[in-house]
């Protein structure tokens, strides 16, 4: 979204936005899933943990990495990565805060 359009939310709704935009590839999903359970692993034990190229797994490591969810830290020649757990922690909070609006309670659209 552009910069001019995102004037007209807060900012609290765009980063919720940049949150979902993320997590919203089943491949993203997996590599937190496998960094949740093997923190601090190499890129290459994420390739061979999912269906992807390593070129694909690299592109889906900087979209996470671009909202903070990950860091990389330089190990020689690879880059170990694990979750960056202040940034997992208030996109959490954001979450939760999202879900536990409460909708319309008869379930109906009210038009």
């Amino acid at each position: 979204m552009g910069i001019s359009k995102t004037a007209s939310y807060t900012k609290n709704t765009v980063t919720l936005a940049d949150i979902t935009k993320a997590l919203g590839h089943p491949a993203r999903i997996a590599i937190l899933q496998y960094l949740l359970k093997k923190p601090g692993c190499m890129c290459g034990d994420i390739v061979n943990e999912l269906p992807l190229s390593q070129a694909t797994v690299s592109q889906h490591l900087k979209a996470l990495k671009a909202i903070g969810l990950i860091q990389g830290d330089i190990e020689g020649a690879s880059v170990c990565y694990c979750i960056h757990v202040p940034t997992w922690n208030e996109y959490k909070k954001i979450l939760e805060q999202f879900f536990q609006q409460t909708p319309n309670e008869n379930g109906s659209c009210a038009c």
